[in-house]
């Protein structure tokens, strides 16, 4: 039985596979090591069905698609009058539904606690035979005082997983003016670390720096935590992001190491022959 999923934000990069190869081929190998992947696709635009099912095929049983709501629902309507479009992200991701890991939804920094009331409408709505996240980037749901309190105790009412995104390592080296990084601190969100579990899949995304060894600390933090979730009968999953995601693969490996010695039932991951390139992350 699973007790993790580990994934990156992507199945396909260009460096990461020891020869070029087309969507299918990178998903192929993607999903033989890797048990779940964020599925940013479907923020910009519905897959289409001959994809959903082509993508079903190539992947183990096990594997698992975390969908991401679309940008038109979550960012451009800001969760109103979108009812039908709602009715059909769902209706078609269901096409691979026992592959179907958390439905998330990712809101920006403009949806305050002003629309609190409007998300709870929203998470009424939704069917619940999905599992679903929030990720938030108002800090106004980041203060600890009662509007963080109400909307904690509205995603524990659906149970709801709270998206963790720890950006800290990155924004705690703000020095580093390489290109990859200088566009990842103008798009990743600054906010606090809140850890918690609303949910049954406590759903974490970590970022750390183009320069590794600045995030050992904090990756030991999350190893940690990661066997405490499973210990008391959680699932989490854990996505791993670099500013350019290149060496997000020998990141998750090295998280995966890490775990396996607090908890020896978790596997350590493959890798490709990247692995063998470079066997020292930090």
């Amino acid at each position: 039985m699973t007790k993790i999923h580990l994934g990156l934000a992507q199945w396909h990069h260009s460096k990461w596979y020891p020869c070029k190869s087309s969507s299918n081929q990178s998903l192929q190998q993607y999903s033989s090591r890797f048990s779940s992947v964020e599925g940013n696709t479907s923020f910009y635009g519905l897959p289409s069905e001959s994809n959903l099912r082509k993508w079903s095929e190539t992947v183990p049983e096990r594997f698992k698609f975390c969908f991401k709501f679309p940008k038109e629902i979550s960012h451009k309507q800001s969760l109103t009058h979108c009812s039908r479009q709602v009715t059909d992200f769902l209706n078609r991701i269901s096409i691979i539904k026992p592959q179907l890991g958390i439905v998330w939804l990712q809101l920006d920094r403009s949806f305050g606690a002003a629309k609190l009331p409007v998300l709870q409408r929203f998470l009424a709505s939704l069917p619940n035979d999905f599992n679903y996240a929030v990720e938030v980037r108002s800090l106004d749901y980041y203060r600890k005082d009662a509007i963080e309190l109400q909307f904690n105790r509205l995603l524990h009412q659906y149970g709801i997983n709270r998206v963790i995104f720890d950006t800290r390592s990155l924004f705690s080296n703000e020095q580093l003016t390489d290109s990859a990084t200088l566009e990842a601190l103008r798009a990743k969100p600054k906010v606090p670390v809140h850890v918690l579990a609303t949910g049954s899949n406590p759903f974490v995304r970590i970022i750390i720096p183009m320069d590794r060894s600045l995030a050992k600390e904090l990756v030991m933090q999350w190893v940690v935590k990661a066997a405490q979730w499973i210990d008391a009968g959680l699932t989490p999953y854990f996505f791993f992001h670099t500013p350019d995601n290149v060496e997000a693969p020998l990141f998750a490996r090295y998280f995966s190491q890490l775990l396996n010695q607090q908890n020896l039932n978790i596997e350590v991951l493959s890798l490709w022959e990247q692995e063998e390139m470079q066997t020292s992350l930090f």
